[in-house]
């Protein structure tokens, strides 16, 4: 058997003022043939999975291209044309193929295609041909598809969140693809789209409902190949944006559309409990000076997971305001970064920082070159992290920040470490985030508390304006 993989990966806020484009993509989210196996082989990532299981059983997995981004905006069309044109042509020229295995997200958008993924998929499909099986294995918050689920043979989803079952899906994705490539399988699928939107504090697994939800994905699953239930994207406005789920059956497509229907109503049926309200700045803090800590401080409006720049200074004002100290928080900003390394690590240094320019005094503490390796699966199952040239800075107010040039998840309590911070010292740490720091900060937390801070990821979906969604859909319409 020989299979091809390839790919183009991002979560596109559709919100952010920040557009995907080439320069964005080319610095260090474009990788080529062997420098996909270099990146991805022993991770616990999609690729990690899909190179594990085809090495296992004796298949050829050739990688042709694979393209990341920090999720950001929606891509651009030149961006976009470009490397999926580069890795189509690929696909074509170095075919045929037994089967494809895809790495995409299941929420891109691009500016002139806002079903990315199901382009990208409908396109390979052209391709390669209606016997070949194509696989993906989608983030458990893709807005999925008519398009992109017909395009697709195998279509599985993480069931956790934080994500740390990519690799388990992969290995599982990829051993369906070479069954039905054996003609032992014959994949039917179902979708059933939901209109609703699940609150993003309500969106962790391990606890109810959505612990709940997969619970009952999986009992559904007793004699079908899988069945997800999918949580969605709510920062991207496009027809496809809700949650939705999906089974696949062996050969029976009722089977198929029965289950899907029915974890379909039982989502539906929670729909009251995926909703949340967030706890205020002053609320989370006035909790945190109380508490033993660390207290970890969840930064919804500048989820860097979800498309925020990750420079919010909303939480670190208010501590500095009630004269609060042991606070400890990454923020990207370049300019401070390289005023850092112009003065050098013991220099005293007054600095404007974040989008709000706060200024702060402090003694630079550490300078590096932002590259860290994760041992651990963690969110998304990354292994090599680079947050560019960072720069510490311990400021006469009693905290830490560590400054970077690039905008990454903090999924890694490596982040930290790597730069000489050891976060378990601190009382207040805050996380760019609302899910995807859980599995790195959840072992050291004391206490971890979603704030309602405002931004481009923010809790209250009534602060965003939408053009492109369904209509009526829950929240938004309750009346249903």
């Amino acid at each position: 058997m020989r299979f091809a993989t390839l790919g183009l990966f991002h979560e596109a806020n559709t919100f952010s003022p920040f557009k995907a484009d080439k320069r964005l993509f080319e610095d260090g989210g474009v990788f080529r043939g062997d420098e996909i196996i270099a990146e991805y082989d022993g991770s616990a990532t999609p690729i990690g999975g899909y190179l594990e299981e085809c090495r296992r059983r004796g298949a050829e997995l050739v990688p042709l291209l694979q393209a990341n981004v920090t999720p950001v905006g929606a891509i651009t069309e030149d961006a976009f044309e470009s490397l999926v044109g580069e890795m189509l042509e690929q696909l074509r020229d170095r075919g045929p193929w037994d089967g494809v295995l895809l790495n995409i997200h299941g929420a891109a958008v691009a500016e002139h295609i806002p079903d990315a993924d199901g382009e990208i998929a409908a396109r390979v499909r052209q391709i390669v041909g209606p016997d070949v099986p194509v696989g993906a294995v989608l983030d458990m918050h893709a807005n999925v598809s008519e398009k992109l689920v017909e395009a697709l043979t195998i279509t599985l989803v993480y069931q956790t969140n934080p994500h740390v079952d990519a690799r388990e899906k992969a290995v599982a994705c990829t051993k369906l693809v070479l069954a039905t490539a054996e003609g032992t399988i014959k994949p039917e699928q179902a979708l059933v789209q939901l209109p609703l939107v699940v609150n993003i504090a309500r969106q962790d697994t391990s606890e109810p409902p959505m612990s709940e939800l997969v619970e009952k994905a999986q009992q559904l699953e007793n004699g079908l190949l899988s069945v997800s239930v999918v949580e969605g994207f709510p920062y991207a406005d496009v027809p496809q944006m809700g949650m939705s789920c999906i089974a696949i059956s062996d050969g029976d497509a009722q089977q198929a559309e029965a289950a899907a229907q029915e974890l379909a109503d039982e989502v539906w049926r929670r729909r009251g409990e995926l909703q949340a309200r967030g706890t205020t700045v002053d609320e989370a803090l006035d909790i945190a000076e109380r508490e033993q800590g660390p207290v970890v401080l969840l930064d919804v409006g500048d989820n860097i997971g979800g498309g925020a720049p990750g420079d919010s200074t909303v939480i670190l004002e208010a501590a500095i305001a009630r004269g609060g100290r042991s606070l400890v928080q990454t923020l990207w900003d370049a300019e401070s970064v390289r005023q850092c390394g112009e003065a050098g690590v013991g220099a005293t240094v007054t600095l404007e920082v974040g989008t709000r320019n706060v200024p702060v005094t402090g003694v630079v503490k550490a300078l590096s070159d932002g590259r860290f390796e994760e041992p651990k699966p963690t969110h998304g199952g990354y292994r090599f992290f680079d947050m560019g040239p960072a720069a510490v800075i311990e400021t006469d107010a009693g905290h830490t920040l560590v400054l970077s040039t690039k905008a990454i998840l903090n999924s890694s309590l490596q982040q930290l470490l790597s730069v000489g911070v050891d976060p378990s010292s601190f009382q207040i740490v805050v996380a760019k985030g609302v899910n995807s720091p859980r599995a790195a900060y959840g072992p050291i937390a004391k206490r971890m508390i979603v704030v309602d801070t405002d931004g481009v990821t923010a809790m209250g979906l009534e602060r965003f304006t939408y053009q492109h969604r369904r209509k009526p859909m829950f929240p938004f319409e309750t009346g249903q």
